[in-house]
């Protein structure tokens, strides 16, 4: 039984069945995500590196599609499991499911129809507009896959099912990363194979999980019988899934202006940070597949009303973050110079690449302790807490960061505004902490006091 992690395992036993393959799909996801990249950046051509930096954040839009019907999704079924309601459970599954195919087919239509204003808002010059259009029609048509096995890969971890989920992602990025040199320097296809081969791995995918989904070793469903927007599902898998994807929308939006501010420096600009910014994925992700893996045991603890082991799940979720962060930050600042090669031969963009990328590992040892802070408020169903943590890194705190540090101190302004965003939100979420437990503390008292009071009746009335 999926179950069995929930209410059997010890909090360390838990939190690693449920963080491990969640960090190893995660490690995985950052060599998919790298990859494009990577293999791009052997042609040697700037500007299709460029390209694909600009593109990237239209890319995340997508993935903030697929957060909706998955953290959404994931966070309501753990509750659920939680309260013992397993029916209820395959009918936001299928919800999740067919939401998702509609979001997605509207975000082809989107993205096919809006092409011209996408690479105006962007920021592409006239080196890179025809490398990003290529990259982002392919990308466009593949975008029902993208949504689905983005949030799939989070709806049947909601049920406990960490390694079916590291299973599906581990499958569509082995083959995208197979398919990434084959098809741009095989086949001297460029941004183009980087895009097909995407949503060929997307497409590996979405299939595997259906294949699970149908299977018989879960409780979740995909049936069109069991279809509902009852019971407030929708609403329930919104209130979550909207702030979780706002994240990814402001992730993207705070891409464009940066790309924006750092095209008015040149193109070198784009192509080091998209480099910089590619390479510093491997702790950021890290990190948030701790949180997301844990995010099940919190809101399966806190539909269970079981708030003592959910604090003691978050506090040593934070403790292995902040370890880790350390560790990968040290890494970093030693060896950025042969990191950044790794992506590029160009001197121009490995000299910024450097800088750049030593800039963002400043909040390295730190930024995890955020992501576990909103997981859990997500996992509880604390939509306000959530929505304004996810609004804060990439929008409350970034943008006016962003726009400050460039006007008053230029490239090196925005160089660093990301870990002065980064460290300003996580005060922000200490805060929010702070302000919650302090609520559940008083809570348990009166839940304590009553059922003493309760005891206390029974036992004179047996009297």
């Amino acid at each position: 039984m999926n179950q069995d992690v929930f209410e059997k395992y010890s909090i360390k036993r838990a939190v690693a069945t449920l963080a491990l393959p969640t960090m190893l799909s995660m490690l995985v996801t950052i060599f998919y995500n790298m990859a494009d990249t990577l293999f791009v950046g052997w042609t040697k051509d700037a500007n299709q590196v460029a390209a694909v930096s600009l593109a990237t954040p239209v890319f995340l839009l997508l993935m903030a599609v697929g957060n909706i019907f998955g953290i959404g999704g994931s966070t309501l079924i753990s509750r659920l499991l939680g309260e013992g309601k397993t029916e209820k459970v395959k009918k936001v599954s299928s919800f999740c499911f067919y939401g998702g195919i509609v979001a997605g087919l509207l975000m082809t239509v989107l993205f096919l129809a809006g092409m011209p204003l996408i690479l105006s808002v962007i920021g592409c010059s006239e080196n890179t507009e025809v490398f990003a259009e290529n990259y982002l029609r392919y990308i466009g048509f593949g975008a029902v896959f993208v949504v689905l096995s983005n949030a799939f890969g989070n709806v049947v971890r909601g049920e406990g099912a960490a390694k079916a989920s590291m299973f599906g992602m581990m499958l569509g990025t082995i083959v995208n990363i197979i398919l990434d040199p084959i098809m741009i320097l095989g086949m001297h296809m460029g941004v183009a194979g980087a895009a097909i081969a995407t949503i060929i791995g997307n497409i590996c995918s979405t299939v595997y999980y259906v294949i699970y989904l149908t299977g018989k070793k879960t409780i979740l469903s995909i049936s069109i019988r069991n279809f509902s927007m009852e019971e407030k599902i929708f609403q329930n898998v919104f209130s979550i899934g909207l702030p979780a994807s706002i994240n990814n929308v402001l992730m993207s939006t705070a891409n464009i202006i940066l790309n924006n501010f750092l095209a008015s420096y040149g193109d070198i600009p784009v192509a080091a940070m998209g480099v910089a910014m590619k390479a510093n994925m491997l702790v950021v992700m890290l990190q948030l597949g701790l949180g997301m893996g844990i995010q099940p045991l919190i809101g399966y603890c806190y539909g269970a009303g079981n708030i003592k082991k959910m604090k003691k799940a978050m506090k040593f979720s934070m403790v292995c973050n902040v370890i880790m962060g350390s560790l990968l930050t040290l890494f970093y600042v030693f060896f950025s110079k042969q990191i950044v090669n790794v992506f590029i031969d160009d001197k121009a963009v490995v000299e910024s690449g450097i800088v750049m990328l030593r800039a963002l590992m400043i909040s390295g040892p730190f930024i995890g302790m955020m992501f576990i802070f909103n997981f859990s408020f997500q996992a509880m169903g604390k939509a306000i807490p959530s929505l304004i943590l996810s609004l804060s890194r990439q929008g409350l705190v970034f943008l006016p960061v962003l726009v400050v540090a460039n006007h008053f101190i230029g490239l090196n302004g925005l160089i660093y505004a990301q870990p002065v965003a980064d460290i300003g939100s996580l005060f922000m979420a200490f805060g929010m902490f702070l302000f919650i437990f302090r609520n559940y503390k008083e809570t348990d008292v009166v839940k304590e006091e009553t059922a003493k009071e309760d005891m206390e009746e029974k036992m004179e009335g047996m009297a």
